[in-house]
């Protein structure tokens, strides 16, 4: 109880600082950094879980380590 009463605060501070950053970007304010950096896939890249390439790459590496009865 102790330690909540120390340490809680701080921690609600950062909370809602995270939570105004991201409230921020996603209001569109410019120049403002951001916790979670968006995701970027292009669908059709050979690592991408939807290409062709990628399934057949994954495919054969896990057939050759084993993990599939190919």
């Amino acid at each position: 109880m102790n330690i909540l009463k120390r340490c809680g605060p701080g921690l609600l501070a950062l909370l809602a600082l995270g939570l105004a950053l991201e409230a921020a970007e996603l209001a569109g304010v410019p120049n403002v950094p951001s916790v979670v950096v968006p995701a970027q896939a292009v669908v059709g890249r050979p690592l991408t879980p939807v290409s062709y390439a990628g399934v057949a790459r994954r495919t054969a590496r896990r057939c050759a380590a084993g993990v599939y009865y190919c």
